[in-house]
């Protein structure tokens, strides 16, 4: 007798109940929620870095193909680069010192570089050309 009593308490102990069950699903549910947004947050962060690194890339190519310093002209170009709108300005750099002995004049080249989502990197540098000589 002693023995089936021992039994029919484990029987009854044995399981989970309903709440038990409801709890555990609901833990499991937030724990994928918060995993889902982790990788979601990834992914996004992923294809902004892939977007920036292609403009990136994009303006080394266009300020790689900028003609010598000797050839560097002030005035605007324009043109398309694997889907990437581009525009190199090469501008006065501001300096109003004409009769400077030094030989160099400094020029401000401003490269813009558009991704077809819409982003828009922009690389101001100053390039030297040699003076003309007068």
């Amino acid at each position: 007798m002693f023995r089936s009593g021992v039994s029919e308490q484990r029987r009854a102990a044995a399981g989970f109940t309903l709440i038990e069950v409801v709890v555990a699903l609901a833990v499991v549910a937030v724990s994928l929620s918060a995993v889902g947004a982790l990788v979601a947050r990834t992914v996004r962060g992923i294809a902004s870095i892939d977007q920036h690194l292609s403009l990136v890339e994009t303006a080394r190519a266009v300020e790689v193909a900028l003609p010598d310093r000797a050839a560097l002209v002030p005035g605007g170009t324009a043109g398309e680069m694997a889907g990437h709108r581009w525009r190199v300005d090469v501008l006065p750099f501001g300096s109003n010192r004409v009769d400077s002995p030094i030989p160099w004049v400094p020029q401000t080249v401003v490269i813009q570089v558009q991704a077809p989502g819409g982003p828009l990197l922009q690389i101001n540098t100053v390039r030297l050309r040699k003076r003309p000589q007068q």
